[in-house]
C-alpha cells in the first residue's frame, strides 16, 4: 500500500522540503506536479505535469493526496477542488485568506470523507511534543504565559509574492506568526480571544513588516507572537511560564528543551517536512491520528482575522 502524491506549486518549500520528504518517506511516491509554469515540471522527468489542479484531477492518474502548495489566495480554491474529487489533502500554512474561507475548506472535507491536514511542521518537534507532555505532567505548575519571537530580514525575491496582500493576506504575520501562533494553539488549545497590532516600522510594503499578537486561552494563559521582517539580527525565540517554573526552548528551530529538570537534547528532523508527510501518509494508510487536522489549524487563521480586524 502507498500514497500517491499529486504536487501543486513548485516554489522554494516544495523544491527544498515537499519534495525530497515524498520521495524519503517510504510509502509515499510522486505521481504529478501543477505549475503555471509547465518548465518547472521538468526537473521532474518520471512524474506528469500539469498547469491546473482540475486537469490533473481530471483522469484517472492514480492520485491519492494532493498537497497544496500555492500561494495562500489559491489555498481555498484548489484545496476544496481536490477534496470534493475524494483526494486527501495536506495543505501549506496558513490555511487561507480568512477564517470563513478555512471553514469551508474543513466542511467540504467532512462532507466528503477524506482527510484535510494543514503543514504545521513545527508540531512534530520531538521538543515541543515533551513541552506539552512536562506542562501536562505540572512541571512548571500551572502555565501562566507562552512566547513566541521571530525576528528576521525581507524574504528572498523568489516568494516575493508573499509582500501582496491580494497573494498572501499579509506579511509576516500570515508568513512566519502563523507557525508560532499554532505552536501556542499546540500547546494550549482553542484560543479564545485575540488582538495584535501589524505596523511598517522599516520598510515600505504593501504588507507589515512588523506584527505582535496577543492570545487568550483557557484558565488564563496569555500568549504573545511578534513576528517581524526588519530586524538584520536573528532571533528565533519561544518559551512557556508557569507558577513554579519556565520551559525554555530558544531557539524554536533548535534541540535544546532546558527546564528545572535539566536540559535535554531532542533534535529536529533535518527535513523539517519529512516528519508532515510520513504522518500524512500513516493517517491515510493506517488510520492513525493527523498531527495537525484542519479543524485545528483553522484557529490560527481566527486569531490572524481577529488582528486584522482590529485595526
Amino acid at each position: 500500500m502507498s500514497v500517491n502524491w499529486l504536487v501543486v506549486g513548485i516554489g522554494d518549500i516544495t523544491r527544498k522540503r515537499v519534495i525530497p520528504a515524498i520521495e524519503a518517506e517510504p510509502r509515499s511516491f510522486l505521481r504529478g506536479v501543477v505549475t503555471r509554469e509547465l518548465s518547472k515540471a521538468e526537473a521532474y522527468p518520471s512524474v506528469r505535469g500539469w498547469s491546473t489542479v482540475g486537469e490533473a484531477l481530471a483522469g484517472d492518474h492514480g492520485i491519492d493526496a494532493v498537497y497544496v502548495a500555492s500561494p495562500v489566495f489559491l489555498h481555498a480554491e484548489q484545496t476544496m477542488e481536490a477534496l470534493r474529487a475524494g483526494k486527501h489533502v495536506l495543505c501549506e500554512k496558513p490555511v487561507a485568506m480568512n477564517f470563513a474561507e478555512a471553514e469551508a475548506m474543513v466542511d467540504v472535507a467532512r462532507t466528503h470523507g477524506v482527510l484535510f491536514g494543514v503543514a504545521y511542521y513545527r508540531r512534530a518537534y520531538p521538543k515541543l511534543r515533551r513541552a506539552k507532555e512536562l506542562i501536562e505532567q505540572g512541571a512548571i505548575g500551572k502555565p501562566l504565559f507562552v512566547e513566541g519571537i521571530y525576528h528576521g530580514w525581507l524574504e528572498s525575491e523568489e516568494r516575493g509574492w508573499l509582500r501582496d496582500p491580494a497573494l498572501a493576506g499579509g506579511g509576516p504575520l500570515y508568513d512566519v506568526a502563523s507557525h508560532r501562533i499554532d505552536a501556542c494553539n499546540f500547546l494550549f488549545g482553542k484560543p479564545e480571544r485575540a488582538v495584535g497590532l501589524r505596523s511598517n516600522a522599516l520598510h515600505e510594503l504593501k504588507v507589515e513588516d512588523s506584527a505582535t499578537v496577543l492570545i487568550g486561552y483557557a484558565g488564563g494563559v496569555h500568549g504573545v507572537v511578534d513576528a517581524r521582517w526588519n530586524s538584520r539580527v536573528a532571533r528565533d525565540e519561544f518559551r512557556v511560564v508557569g507558577t513554579d517554573g519556565a520551559l525554555e526552548l530558544t531557539p524554536l528551530n533548535g534541540p535544546v528543551l532546558r527546564w528545572s529538570g535539566g536540559e535535554e537534547e531532542l533534535p529536529v528532523a533535518s527535513n523539517a517536512h519529512l516528519p508532515a508527510v510520513a504522518n500524512f501518509a500513516a493517517a491515510v494508510l493506517d488510520g492513525r491520528e493527523l498531527m495537525c487536522p484542519g479543524q485545528e489549524a483553522i484557529w490560527t487563521d481566527w486569531i490572524t482575522e481577529q488582528v486584522m480586524r482590529g485595526e
